[in-house]
């Protein structure tokens, strides 16, 4: 075969058109020749588009300046402020709250409940699901506070003035509302969304409302020892008792949460921080229930038979110096304060100074027998009258002459006779004074208890050297000088006890949230008189209720020696300052020959019946004496009593 390509087959074509008659080729440098006419069509006619490089210019120029501010911009977020707009966008997106510790609770001795915290809820709400642009209605606030307001117990307008709060997104409607209250408004809230979803002419004005977990405090017993428990205030903090001065050990230590949430709710898809609450301890108490609820029984019913101001009445044990009980009335109940009158809504035990009157003789005839000043023997002439100083001393009741001992003064209560016993206490009224002064601090008068109870006071017991020329001889027999209840029962159970002053105490100890048990502290002790002196009283207190001719004969208990002393003491109105009625009084402690319970009852200004501390105290001693004895089964020793002899024959 030939390499060389075959020849190109000459494929006829279409015929050319016969060039015009008269017209030739054009040659070499010729001008060309005119173009003919382009016939006209029929058609639609072309439109010439321009050039699309100068739009594209425009709009990639556009695109560049739009990509530069974004550009801009999200360095600006990124880069320049992005701290800034990080804390706004947490603050809106996540929500922080307290979590609140659950209170410690209050028991008594044996472990009954006297105060407690129940479930609560805080009912709060979100300000910004209120506003026209979250409900598409003006009046959005004003119509969920119409229905809020009565369930949470507040004002309307307060609600809507709450409701209507800006740059919030949480406000407080009420503190520590029961279950049932909030289940109340959210059975509310659910049937308005329900009606919302099929009415569009219905808004659930309801649905920015919420709850918080809290707890509320409740006292199981209504009041019972209510001025020794004192109240929770709204903030949740104690507001009186054993609730304010323990409150730092009650409260616990609250803990925090914070959280995303979304329409004010939590959103469980995206973490939270979490600080736990530490509840607070619980506080076991010295008190016996069943002994405070006689001992208030007793003094409430005595206080509205004398129609008496106020009255009171203290269980001590007198070898520890526990309180087991201490009762007020009138009373209140810390389960609803708005009923409570601000009176008594204290502890008067403890915060009412008085004159304790001759229950007081019994710090004389201690000092005059420590001192050796005198026997329960010694002879002691009692006149009708006694001048001493720039004033005429009488006894309760006119009489001729008293031929008695020193224990006969005791026991017939002889303003005269202490007076002259006292007298025996130094070469100089002077110096009798100066130790009969002595003797009243070593008992406690003057000073605070030791219970560090709010409120308490000290009494007032001026200096020897300021007392004035009454004072000096009305203090023997107990006036001018002015203590509190839980002082005067103190005395009697130092006697009691042998002669040694155990500070009383209220609490015996703490519980933590671990379970373990703290017991308080000891209590401090103090020898006042020796403990022969001290057995010595006992039996003279004995003639007081036992002997016929002694005061306090409607305390006796039968079976029980008691040992006893009677108090009617001229009373200072605190409202005017001045002398106006009595304080009446009864103090004692049993058995006598083996003392195991103190009792101190006082009543202010009794003004039905007789005011006499025999009459009206006398028989409240024995009531809650009783009790307290068969309570803590305590039994009768059997022994004799001494009867130690009241006259002697001149």
């Amino acid at each position: 075969m030939s390499d060389r390509e075959p020849p190109r087959r000459r494929v006829p074509g279409p015929a050319r058109p016969a060039r015009p008659a008269g017209r030739n080729r054009p040659g070499p440098g010729a001008r060309p020749g005119r173009r003919p006419a382009a016939q006209r069509s029929d058609g639609p006619r072309l439109i010439r588009l321009g050039s699309p490089r100068p739009r594209l210019r425009m709009v990639s120029l556009a695109l560049t300046l739009v990509m530069i501010a974004f550009v801009v911009r999200l360095l600006q977020v990124q880069a320049v402020d992005a701290g800034t707009y990080a804390a706004k966008a947490e603050q809106n997106r996540y929500v922080g709250r307290t979590l609140a510790a659950e209170r410690g609770g209050i028991t008594d001795r044996d472990g009954v409940e006297l105060a407690t915290s129940v479930d609560a809820y805080d009912i709060t709400a979100d300000p910004t699901m209120f506003t026209r642009g979250a409900t598409e209605v003006g009046d959005a606030p004003e119509q969920a506070a119409a229905l809020l307001g009565p369930i949470i117990g507040q004002d309307v307008d307060t609600v809507a003035r709450k409701l209507r709060t800006k740059n919030t997104r949480y406000v407080l409607l009420a503190h520590r509302r029961t279950p049932q209250v909030w289940q109340q408004i959210k059975d509310l809230k659910s049937t308005l969304g329900s009606k919302a979803e099929t009415d569009r002419n219905t808004v659930n004005v309801l649905a920015g409302v919420l709850a918080v977990p809290a707890s509320k405090r409740v006292y199981p017993n209504g009041d019972l020892a209510a001025g020794i428990l004192g109240w929770v205030n709204a903030e949740g903090k104690g507001g009186g008792g054993v609730e304010q001065q323990l409150n730092k050990e009650l409260t616990g230590k609250d803990g925090k949460i914070r959280y995303a949430q979304s329409g004010g709710r939590q959103v469980p898809t995206v973490g939270s921080t979490e600080t736990p609450a530490v509840a607070g301890s619980d506080v076991e108490l010295t008190i016996d229930r069943d002994i405070q609820w006689a001992a208030q029984d007793a003094i409430t019913e005595q206080v509205k038979k004398s129609k008496a101001d106020r009255g009171y009445v203290i269980v001590q044990d007198t070898k520890t110096g526990q309180v087991l009980a201490m009762a007020n009335a009138p009373g209140f109940d810390p389960n609803d304060l708005t009923r409570a009158d601000a009176a008594a809504m204290g502890n008067a035990a403890l915060q009412d100074a008085y004159e304790p009157g001759s229950t007081a003789k019994l710090m004389s005839m201690a000092a005059v027998l420590q001192e050796n000043a005198a026997t329960p023997a010694t002879h002691v002439v009692v006149p009708n009258r006694l001048h001493r100083g720039d004033r005429l001393f009488q006894d309760d009741v006119n009489h001729k002459t008293w031929y008695l001992t020193l224990n006969g003064v005791l026991a017939m209560s002889s303003n005269i006779g202490t007076i002259l016993a006292t007298g025996q206490l130094g070469k100089t009224q002077k110096q009798a004074n100066q130790v009969l002064y002595s003797y009243l601090r070593k008992f406690g008068i003057g000073s605070h208890t030791g219970l560090g109870f709010p409120g308490e006071t000290a009494g007032i017991l001026a200096p020897a050297d300021k007392w004035s020329t009454s004072q000096q001889y009305t203090i023997p027999f107990g006036q001018g000088v002015s203590i509190n209840a839980m002082q005067a029962a103190s005395v009697y159970s130092t006697i009691a006890n042998g002669g040694v002053r155990v500070e009383p105490t209220l609490v015996r100890g703490t519980k933590g949230p671990d379970g373990r048990f703290t017991p308080a502290a000891e209590p401090k002790k103090t020898r006042v008189v020796s403990e022969k002196t001290a057995k010595t009283l006992a039996q003279m207190l004995e003639s007081v209720v036992d002997d016929k001719q002694g005061t306090g004969s409607k305390a006796r208990i039968p079976g029980y020696r008691v040992a006893g002393k009677t108090g009617t003491a001229n009373r200072v109105d605190p409202a005017t300052g001045k002398y106006h009625g009595y304080t009446s009084s009864f103090a004692g402690f049993a058995p006598a020959d083996k003392p195991r319970v103190t009792v101190y009852c006082a009543i202010q200004n009794a003004t039905k019946g007789s005011y006499f501390g025999g009459q009206i105290c006398g028989p409240v001693f024995k009531q809650v004496m009783e009790f307290a004895l068969k309570t803590l089964q305590v039994p009768p020793t059997g022994a004799h009593a001494a009867r130690l002899p009241v006259e002697y024959t001149p």
